[in-house]
Order: structure tokens, then C-alpha cells, then sequence
């Protein structure tokens, strides 16, 4: 292998190809070209007294496979408030993984994974088990069914050929729903800068998208799905250094202290500004870079 591998490649960490073959090479020159996003979040919703052995299976298979994988019993640090914090995961990961036991709508915590994973536009992977009645609530969701030789009934583990199956269904369902929520933030920012007299002109270098504001001054628009950081905004700003930059995102679930810092960052760091997407007319209706 060593004689394969030029020297200036051999300090880079590889990917084997065995391991998701070329779906998982594809989506991996798309995080190192910036058309996906490096955290490779899933959330995984389930019923605890119907499928904790197979939520522990998927975490241990996914966190093995590079994932940041949420699970309510590993990923709650102590003395956090657990729902707030859970619902601020939710709106950082990239794909809903649904174990969808029989019960499953029958929780309202479950339901509400589901119905708030919707409501973020963040795609659903549901992983059926074998006597499930598939709700009608699914119709968008995609599938991924269990057949009763792959389910353990005794112990409640999943085969490792499903396990397989459906890590690599993950990587597909990921990279259409960052597609989705960026075409989401984008359709909000248009119908917002259209609203008040302005143009979105197109996007640019680094997913930048140039708009024109009714006074033609221009600015550049990094639309950020998930939860933003100070890298978001040290990435915009590095971006565009000479121009106007604003970052758009999706407020919506965020925990409340994590809204409070990206205000304070706002408001000591002039070179990018942050913009809620439900706001954004109503803000580049009075921008001041």
C-alpha cells in the first residue's frame, strides 16, 4: 500500500473503499469540496421500551461509519435540560433515523421527533420493523424495511446485513436533505428580498449568493443549515473579505443560550452579520454593513 500511495498524500487520513464502496467516496469529495457539510449528524428516534437494542446497535454501526450520531441516553451531558437540548440536536443533524416499532406514534415524544424533523425540513429515514402498520404520516419519509430474518425477536438486535443496508440508504437520504433545507433558506431569502424591492442576482464562490438591495448596494448571502457557529462566520467572512456578508439561517428549536451567543458574537464582530430566515426582508430592509 505504501508504494501506491505518493508522498505528499501519505500525512492524509484515507477512506476505505470496502467500507460504503464509491456512494461513500462520492459523498466524501463532496464534504472536501464544501458541497456537503464535514458533521455527518443523524438523530435517532425510537421507542426505548421497544427498540433500545437496536438504537445502541445503530449507534455503535454510524459512530464506526464517521457519524456524530445523537442518541437521547449517550449525547445529554448531565444537569443539561434535556428537552431543549434535545430538540437543539435535532435541528443540527442532517437525517431523522426512525426505528418505527409498532408503538412508535403511540409516544408523544416520538411523534414529536417526527413532526419537528418535518417541520426543519430534515429528511426521514424510517427503518420498519416487520409487524409495523407503515402510517400514512410517511408519505415523504423514505424506507428502509426490515425483514423478520433480520430482526432478532429475543434479543431485539438487527442483523449486521441490515445494519449494512441501511448505513449505506444513509448516505443518500443525508445528501438530499442538506439539498432540501439549503433550497428552503434560499426560497425564504428570495422571497424575502423580492418582497421589499430587491434581486437575488445568483450564487457565487463558496456557495455565496449575491443579492442586490432596492438601493443597489450588494451584499453576500452564506446560507447555513443546522446550528451556525463562529466558524460559519469565520468561513464567510474569510470568503468575501471586501464585501457586505450576512449569514442566513433557521432559528427555529435552537437553544435558547446558543441564540444568545450568536447575538453576542453578532454584536462584537462587524465583517459578517447573522439573518433569520423567517426575518429576512424585514432585516435587509434596514442593513447596515
Amino acid at each position: 500500500m505504501s508504494t501506491e500511495v505518493p508522498d505528499i498524500l501519505r500525512p492524509l487520513n484515507c477512506l476505505c473503499y470496502a467500507n460504503g464502496g464509491a456512494k461513500r467516496v462520492a459523498t466524501a469529495l463532496l464534504e472536501c469540496a464544501g458541497l456537503l457539510p464535514k458533521q455527518r449528524r443523524v438523530f435517532v428516534s425510537y421507542r426505548r421500551d421497544e427498540a433500545r437494542q437496536a438504537a445502541l446497535q445503530m449507534f455503535d454501526a454510524l459512530s464506526a461509519r464517521h457519524f456524530d450520531v445523537f442518541l437521547d441516553t449517550h449525547s445529554i451531558a448531565p444537569a443539561e435540560d434535556f428537552q431543549t437540548m434535545l430538540w437543539h440536536r435535532l435541528c443540527d443533524s442532517d437525517v431523522l433515523l426512525m426505528l418505527d416499532t409498532p408503538d412508535y406514534f403511540s409516544s408523544r415524544w416520538t411523534s414529536a421527533e417526527f413532526g419537528r424533523a418535518l417541520a426543519k425540513g430534515i429528511s426521514v429515514l424510517r427503518v420498519g420493523w416487520p409487524e409495523a402498520q407503515r402510517s400514512a404520516r410517511l408519505a415523504t419519509a423514505s424506507l428502509a424495511e426490515l425483514d423478520a430474518s433480520e430482526l432478532d425477536v429475543e434479543s431485539g438486535r438487527i442483523s449486521d446485513h441490515a445494519i449494512d443496508r441501511i448505513c449505506l440508504q444513509l448516505e443518500e437520504v443525508r445528501s438530499k436533505s442538506h439539498a432540501v433545507r439549503t433550497v428552503n433558506l434560499v426560497s425564504n431569502l428570495r422571497i424575502g428580498i423580492e418582497t421589499i424591492g430587491g434581486e437575488v442576482i445568483g450564487m457565487g464562490a463558496g456557495r455565496g449568493i449575491q443579492v442586490r438591495l432596492p438601493d443597489d448596494r450588494m451584499v453576500v448571502v452564506y446560507p447555513t443549515v443546522g446550528v451556525p457557529t463562529s466558524t460559519t462566520m469565520h468561513e464567510a467572512s474569510m470568503n468575501s473579505p471586501d464585501k457586505s456578508v450576512a449569514i442566513l439561517y433557521d432559528h427555529v428549536g435552537l437553544h435558547p443560550q446558543w441564540l444568545s451567543h450568536l447575538d453576542w458574537l453578532g454584536q462584537h464582530i462587524q465583517a459578517t452579520r447573522w439573518v433569520k430566515a423567517c426575518e429576512a426582508g424585514w432585516q435587509f430592509a434596514d442593513w447596515r454593513a
